[in-house]
């Protein structure tokens, strides 16, 4: 192969299509105009071509080296650029919900504004509430220093009361005691009358014949204040009963009838077999108290009935 063409094949491994077929042609026109004789300056010439070739090849090495490297460094800026978009949409983004949480705050002060106004009126309605709070307090504190003057004054006079009472009292406790005998004095006397009144009485107005004298007797611990055997329809019983001067109220009666039904307990407990007839003797009893015995079983007999 030719030197000419040497170069020629150079050139076209070297550089780019256009650029290859331009310095061809001048390799060409150069190969054609120079004659014999001056082929040997065409040689040095050819050489200082390809010397210049050599370092032209050397840079276009160089600059493709270059330019691929920019090209990386294009792709790495491109990334970066459509990195730097999708931040930026994100950013957008985030400042489009900044501006409505930003709307959202103003509504929020604009309302706590108005909260703040309410609140201010409120303590000054408040503080005119406490000016008559106080006034009231005022006023109440003199009532209280009137008040416990006249507790004071009251204090003086239960003192005095009291000792009245005391005194009271004690005639009281006297009266009782003389009464308390007087009391028992009246009932025995009338149980004493009713042993002797009793047995014929009941033989006329309920056939019950008494066997045995009537007599106060203590079963059980309980104290029978008219104890006696008889009969009735010719079977054997038990007569029982309690002695009261007046059985003129609802307490009386319920308390009378519930003592005579204890006292029938003990009895019957300790005389098995005998039917028990309970009788109170009174010298009057109310109407409410008659029917209150009869409903219970209890016989009530008045002083004036015999």
């Amino acid at each position: 192969m030719s030197r000419v063409n040497k170069i020629k094949e150079e050139i076209k491994k070297v550089f780019k299509k256009e650029q290859a077929k331009v310095l061809i042609a001048i390799v060409d026109i150069v190969d054609e105009t120079v004659k014999a004789k001056d082929f040997n300056e065409l040689k040095e010439i050819v050489r200082q071509i390809g010397v210049k070739l050599s370092e032209l090849i050397q840079a276009q090495k160089e600059t493709d080296q270059k330019i691929k490297e920019l090209t990386e460094a294009q792709k790495r800026t491109d990334q970066k650029v459509a990195e730097l978009a999708e931040a930026q949409k994100k950013t957008e983004q985030k400042v489009a919900e900044l501006i409505e949480a930003q709307k959202r705050t103003e509504q929020r002060v604009e309302e706590l504004a108005q909260v703040q106004k309410e609140t201010e009126q409120k303590i000054k309605e408040l503080t005119e509430a406490q000016k008559r709070t106080e006034q009231r307090v005022e006023e109440l504190a003199q009532a209280q220093k009137k008040t416990e003057e006249e507790v004071r004054e009251l204090t003086h006079q239960v003192r005095a009361l009291t000792e009245e009472m005391r005194e009271i009292k004690m005639e009281l406790r006297d009266v009782r005691r003389e009464l308390g005998g007087l009391g028992k004095s009246f009932s025995y006397s009338l149980e004493n009358e009713a042993f002797r009144m009793l047995p014929k009485f009941l033989k006329e107005k309920y056939s019950i014949e008494i066997e045995e004298k009537f007599i106060r007797k203590e079963i059980g611990g309980k104290e029978i204040n008219i104890f006696g055997f008889g009969k009735k329809d010719g079977k054997s019983i038990i007569v029982i009963g309690e002695a009261r001067s007046r059985i003129d109220t609802k307490e009386k009666i319920e308390e009378v009838l519930q003592d005579v039904e204890e006292k029938e307990k003990v009895v019957a407990e300790e005389y098995k077999g005998f039917d028990i007839v309970k009788i109170v003797i009174t010298h009057f009893a109310s109407n409410l108290s008659l029917e209150l015995a009869k409903q219970r079983g209890v016989i009530i007999i008045q002083s004036f009935e015999w």
